[in-house]
């Protein structure tokens, strides 16, 4: 493992040890939630969810997906995209790798799906 790719798990690693940062993935799993739900659910402060949102953001871990309501207004809400974490310890080594989701690979294949069966 080369020092770059050890301070990128180092780095992962404190993310993930965070309490509100594993308790936002986790509220964010399946369905996008604003930050105020976040908040409400995770019984933070809002400022500490954005924070958290950035950490998760920078690390791939959160996407941001912004929904325009019926009167007009912009909203910015958050959905988890970590499906899986592996962490493999190997001859002194340690390696993670980080799976994420691909909505636009997700979206298609639910599609596809949904045409072969409705014909």
């Amino acid at each position: 493992m080369t020092h770059e790719e050890a301070s990128g798990a180092a780095a992962l690693f404190d993310v993930l040890a965070d309490d509100y940062a594993r308790q936002i993935l986790l509220a964010a799993d399946g369905e996008p939630k604003t930050a105020k739900a976040l908040s409400e659910r995770c019984d933070v402060s809002l400022a500490t969810v954005y924070r958290r949102v950035a950490t998760l953001q920078e690390h791939g871990l959160l996407e941001e997906r912004s929904t325009v309501d019926d009167d007009g207004s912009h909203r910015r809400r958050f959905v988890t995209t970590l499906e899986e974490l592996h962490v493999e310890l190997s001859e002194g080594d340690l390696s993670v790798a980080v799976e994420v989701s691909d909505d636009l690979a997700d979206n298609f294949t639910s599609l596809w799906s949904d045409l072969r069966e409705n014909t």
